[in-house]
């Protein structure tokens, strides 16, 4: 059985597909959801789901007291970013080397420090994009600089303002991102 634990800071509706996706498999279990946000979405969907939560302060972040224990106990096989902010410190890299991220555009274009939900679907908008999409990519220790396993593409219309490519990116997020993340499980696998 491989373990997956999921870092958001939302709603947490990339963690409930994720979830939900694996609820029934032999192979793969959702152990544990990691949120920085008190109060959070995805703490309540967690819940709701039968899913262990665990916050976290800036503090245990930067410093390593007590998540570096937390995270080592799941023993998680791979570590999913489904709408986490904040960058992930090289120490935790060093002990979890499967990291992976969603980010709501076609990478290299709109990454980086600040881009993430809308404000990356209105600086696409304001660069009148034909096109955007969803990147997967393994995450390094600076923002959406790893290297991408997977890309979806979405068309952007003149009619388009943020919200509609918003609507559109979440679609393929709920479509292609668990099985991405099989993917990615069973590739680590062939190669332990």
């Amino acid at each position: 059985m491989k373990n997956l634990v999921i870092f958001a800071s939302g709603s947490g509706s990339n963690a409930e597909n994720i979830i939900r996706y694996f609820a029934d498999s032999k192979d793969v279990t959702v152990v544990a959801i990691f949120c920085n946000v008190a109060g959070a979405g995805v703490i309540d969907r967690a819940e709701r789901l039968n899913v262990p939560s665990e916050l976290f302060s800036r503090e245990d972040w930067k410093t390593g007291h007590h998540i570096d224990d937390q995270l080592s106990h799941y023993n998680p096989d791979l570590i999913v970013l489904a709408g986490f902010l904040w960058l992930f410190p090289e120490r935790l890299l060093a002990k979890f080397p499967h990291v992976i991220n969603i980010h709501p555009a076609l990478l290299p274009k709109f990454g980086g420090k600040g881009m993430f939900g809308m404000h990356v679907h209105e600086a696409v908008v304001a660069a009148h994009e034909t096109e955007t999409g969803i990147t997967v990519h393994w995450v390094t220790a600076k923002y959406d600089d790893g290297a991408p396993i997977f890309q979806a593409r979405c068309a952007v219309t003149a009619q388009d303002d943020a919200h509609a490519v918003a609507n559109k990116i979440h679609e393929l997020e709920m479509m292609h991102f668990p099985r991405v993340v099989e993917e990615v499980l069973k590739d680590i696998a062939q190669k332990a």
